[in-house]
């Protein structure tokens, strides 16, 4: 309803230009050549399906028609190298729920990327990877300056005096941009029913196997009707940052 989306489709489905906003994510780690993938399906978890099910490479490849319409031939393609898996992961299971629903597919897997599916952003993901290697710690999540024109405000104890104003761009605040790593270990840390960065964050930290990675290169989520279209803005120019697949000299 934020984004005023008539159609009461999941989030990562409202579209950015041609495609819906989860393509735009999958799009970005087929780049980094990350190409097997698992979609937590939750609400209308048919919109997901038809989508990809009924999907048209035409929309965003250049294609030759000939034959009056007969033959079709594809100059490129999107997703023909992709794996995809759908899982259906309930209706109102939070994060946690919906990774521990997915444990059985990641059989033989010793490390998996994990996404909101709501963010966007242009970091090169072998450097996080890399950092996440080095360190050889369970969980890793991207942290971002928040993309807010609010100010931070400290009041005196027990009074309403102003101790303290300032606009949150100008301090060191950081806040979860939805890109995470996990080694399988993860599975260990949530427990039954939990949020993933509640208790089994909260368990990651007092271990010191939760890391931060920081990164002040675009990142933006899509949580408004404003995020939204400053997004189809930026795909407007033809210049998305996020569009790392691209030969714009963004990636």
């Amino acid at each position: 309803m934020r984004i005023r989306d008539s159609e009461n489709l999941p989030k990562p489905m409202v579209h950015i230009g041609y495609r819906p906003l989860l393509w735009h994510v999958m799009k970005y780690y087929a780049h980094w050549g990350h190409k097997d993938f698992i979609l937590c399906l939750g609400h209308r978890a048919d919109a997901i399906k038809d989508y990809f099910l009924n999907y048209n490479e035409c929309v965003s490849n250049d294609f030759v028609l000939s034959a009056g319409g007969k033959n079709l031939q594809l100059l490129s393609s999107d997703i023909d190298d992709w794996r995809i898996t759908f899982a259906y992961t309930g209706i109102s299971s939070n994060i946690g729920e919906r990774l521990k629903a997915v444990q059985k597919h990641l059989d033989g897997e010793e490390e998996f990327l994990a996404n909101y599916s709501d963010g966007l952003t242009n970091l090169p993901l072998p450097e996080q990877l890399d950092h996440f290697h080095r360190l050889g710690k369970v969980g890793s999540f991207l942290c971002v300056r928040p993309n807010l024109s609010y100010h931070i405000v400290s009041l005196q104890p027990d009074t309403s005096l102003v101790a303290d104003i300032q606009a949150i761009s100008s301090i060191d605040l950081r806040i979860n941009g939805g890109y995470f790593i996990f080694r399988r270990d993860i599975f260990e840390y949530i427990g039954d029913k939990e949020e993933l960065v509640e208790e089994p964050f909260q368990r990651l930290a007092r271990d010191k196997q939760l890391i931060g990675y920081p990164y002040d290169g675009f990142w933006a989520s899509m949580d408004t009707f404003k995020d939204r279209q400053q997004l189809e803005s930026l795909y407007a120019t033809g210049m998305a940052p996020w569009e790392v697949w691209k030969s714009n000299g963004n990636a």
